[in-house]
């Protein structure tokens, strides 16, 4: 499994921000702030598997961030699954693992503005020939889909390709997306559906061995998340802004969606 943890959750690391801020944005001040992450969504955050360092579009986005609006960033790292609760108990202060805007989240946790909109996809084995989108995946009674428990692929999967049915034993779960993909690779599960960043991060490093099938299932869009009522939500909303209306945003879709090569 080329993706790994590079710390058990709860073990950080201290990324210290350059001091210098802009003018037109708040200014935090300099203080500390915890944001938690899971390391398994390439290229969002992910751990490099030549360096161990753990890299992506988040962390390059969340460090422009931290350094206009003045603030020192600690790293940790937790899974899925304990993500939002964890962030909506004040254990940490911000969350990133392209996180999906939805109602019944925004009960628990406050959203920033979206940083990115995706697409959900169907994300195969390269020799797959059996189905070729969701109508024929869903005829496929054999045809078995790996998912995360409580996550925009599962409930697609279950509402939007099966039968509605939360239970159905055609979805395996699994604790990680990168479980989920290494069960497609194993020929465990013959479905993964994930949104078009992950899916186009796997696909290129897969040398051939995963592919993309299907229309489109839907858009998402991704928000960094934060306890109810916290005062970082504004001024992260502003330096969102600033990075999209300066062009950031976009040079980092250019350094990991098209330079960026899995593995090399």
């Amino acid at each position: 499994m080329f993706l790994r943890r590079a710390v058990l959750a709860g073990l950080s690391l201290l990324v210290l921000a350059p001091f210098s801020f802009s003018a037109d944005l708040p200014d935090l001040g300099g203080k500390t702030v915890v944001v938690v992450t899971e390391n398994a969504y390439p290229p969002l955050q992910f751990v490099d598997p030549k360096s161990g360092e753990a890299i992506g579009w988040e962390y390059d986005a969340m460090n422009e961030i931290a350094k206009r609006l003045n603030f020192k960033i600690e790293y940790q790292n937790t899974s899925w699954d304990a993500m939002i609760q964890a962030v909506s108990d004040g254990q940490y202060q911000i969350g990133m693992t392209g996180i999906t805007i939805k109602d019944d989240r925004k009960e628990k946790v406050d959203f920033s503005n979206p940083y990115m909109r995706s697409q959900q996809l169907m994300l195969v084995r390269g020799d797959e020939a059996r189905f070729s989108d969701a109508k024929s995946f869903a005829a496929l009674e054999s045809g078995l889909v790996g998912a995360q428990p409580g996550t925009s692929p599962f409930y697609t999967a279950v509402y939007e390709i099966l039968d509605g049915n939360e239970q159905n034993p055609r979805i395996k779960l699994f604790e990680t997306f990168g479980a989920t993909v290494q069960a497609l690779k194993a020929g465990d599960v013959d479905l993964v559906l994930t949104d078009s960043t992950a899916g186009e991060g796997y696909v290129a490093a897969s040398n051939g061995s995963l592919k993309i099938v299907g229309e489109p299932l839907g858009t998402e869009d991704f928000g960094f998340i934060f306890p109810k009522g916290s005062d970082l939500v504004v001024p992260v909303n502003a330096a969102i802004a600033a990075l999209k209306a300066d062009g950031t945003f976009e040079t980092l879709n250019k350094k990991w969606f098209l330079d960026y090569k899995m593995g090399e």
